[in-house]
């Protein structure tokens, strides 16, 4: 009885995954929950156990190719009445830098294969040229309609490629992700027939008629001119000299870079900052820290009290706690706050579920459980999925304020400042006076597609009131 493998469902968001390594191969025998391949999303990375006991007989998916969640990955004949449906995953996962948006279209990663871009080649070898438009090509009138994954379909409408002209080295000469990659180096390099055709009719189409005074040559730094007529940048590259450290980017910062570059052109970030008077919950905070210490074993910082203030006003506004999906809006029922976390393979945001129901103490102690997965690494593609609203606070020393790109699909993320004692003017008896006061800026970045200055500037404000009252129960 044959037994197909599929991409799993690793995460809420999470809506396709790539093979990055066959722990098996053709012909072997393996047995139930034994892992079979290793899964990247950008997430985590997992890996896939084995659903039942048998001989591997096919595997569907090669090494760096993209599937969607329930694609074929491989069969496995099992012996009879031995097949069962998938359990769901509950692998250990290690994390992946940044929760971000499952939709985020990918670019040049790692690929794996004879042919693959080798990942650990110096950034200094690869020319920075800017890539071109490749115009479309008929459609071949013989032979079956070739069929592309969603990631193919958008990275060849990112880089207007024409799929007609990447060769496929997939299963029935299917274009994979790998393929394009390997297309955009060729073109990179220029080594590529189309790129070298696309240059020969540029310099056609730019040669004056027989007859005529020929300009001069454009400069090399000149823009280069797509086959549309407009002009693409060319940006300078700086060429390493002798000291300089090359590191190339490891697979979580192109990540990290993908996802940044997404959220920060397809949402319109806007940004507002509040100053925040935290003497009175410093005071709160001193007066319980000691027995907190003793009764819950951690200690007890001001990230609770700045997530509790979050979900309060996220309660009061709640279409700051929603998401675009396509031309509408979606206003989401559950708060599920993330909070950013430093982890030593790169940035993180699990996310606490409904934290609205939570008490200040139950979210320090969700914090506290979810920053000792992230440092033991044994947090899980559920730990970072479904977050509606995040939280940073990137540290304490040197940080005034500053905007942190949006968390996608969320259209909000608040940033936490220094807490810091500064002289400000008070009121004191109908008199102004300068006191001694705990500070603190609190930065909002908004999808100014979603949310207007108004209202953004209204939940920060009742975000930062809610700490100054500092009325929480400890």
């Amino acid at each position: 009885m044959s037994l197909e493998v599929t991409m799993p469902q690793m995460g809420e968001s999470v809506i396709e995954g790539t093979v990055t390594k066959w722990l098996v191969k053709v012909g072997d025998r393996v047995n139930e929950d034994q892992p079979l391949c290793e899964i990247s999303t950008d997430k985590v990375d997992t890996e896939i156990p084995s659903p039942a006991a048998g001989l591997i007989a096919q595997l569907i998916a090669a090494e760096g190719e993209t599937l969607p969640v329930g694609a074929p990955l491989a069969m496995i004949e099992t012996a009879p009445g031995a097949a069962k449906p998938p359990p769901p995953i509950q692998a250990v996962a290690r994390p992946v830098a940044i929760a971000a948006p499952a939709a985020a279209p990918p670019s040049a990663g790692r690929s794996v294969g004879a042919a693959a871009v080798d990942a650990s080649r110096p950034a200094a070898e690869a020319p920075a040229t800017t890539l071109r438009a490749v115009p479309a090509r008929p459609a071949s009138s013989g032979g079956p309609p070739r069929r592309y994954s969603p990631v193919v379909v958008r990275m060849a409408e990112e880089h207007a490629i024409d799929l007609g002209l990447v060769p496929g080295t997939g299963i029935g000469g299917r274009v994979s992700k790998r393929d394009i990659e390997r297309y955009l180096e060729g073109l990179r390099a220029g080594t590529s027939q189309t790129a070298r055709a696309n240059g020969a009719a540029l310099r056609q189409a730019s040669e004056p008629p027989a007859g005529t005074d020929a300009p001069a040559a454009a400069p090399t730094s000149a823009p280069t001119v797509s086959p549309a007529g407009a002009a693409l940048f060319r940006a300078p590259v700086y060429q390493p000299r002798e000291g300089d450290t090359v590191e190339p980017f490891t697979r979580r910062r192109k990540l990290i870079a993908e996802h940044m570059v997404y959220s920060k052109t397809h949402s319109p970030h806007v940004g507002t900052v509040a100053e925040v008077d935290l003497t009175r919950l410093m005071a709160l905070r001193d007066k319980h820290k000691s027995a907190f210490q003793s009764r819950e074993g951690f200690a007890l910082t001001l990230l609770p009290f700045a997530a509790m203030a979050t979900v309060r006003a996220l309660r009061e506004f709640p279409r700051m706690n929603a998401s675009v999906v396509g031309d509408s809006v979606v206003t989401r029922r559950d708060i599920n706050l993330g909070v950013a976390m430093d982890a030593a393979e790169g940035l993180v945001v699990p996310v606490i579920k409904q934290a609205d129901t939570f008490t200040v103490v139950g979210i320090a102690r969700e914090i506290e459980r979810l920053r000792r997965k992230v440092q033991e690494k044994t947090v899980t593609a559920d730990d970072l999925g479904g977050g509606s609203f995040t939280l940073s606070n990137p540290g304490r020393e040197g940080n005034l304020y500053g905007f942190a790109i949006i968390n996608q699909p969320q259209v909000g993320i608040l940033r936490m400042g220094e807490v810091k004692k500064r002289p400000v003017v008070v009121e004191l008896d109908g008199a102004d006076a300068i006191a001694i006061r705990t500070m603190m800026f609190l930065a909002l970045s908004y999808d100014h597609r979603v949310i207007d200055g108004v209202l953004g500037n209204r939940f920060l404000f009742r975000s930062a009131r809610i700490l100054e009252e500092a009325d929480f129960e400890l």
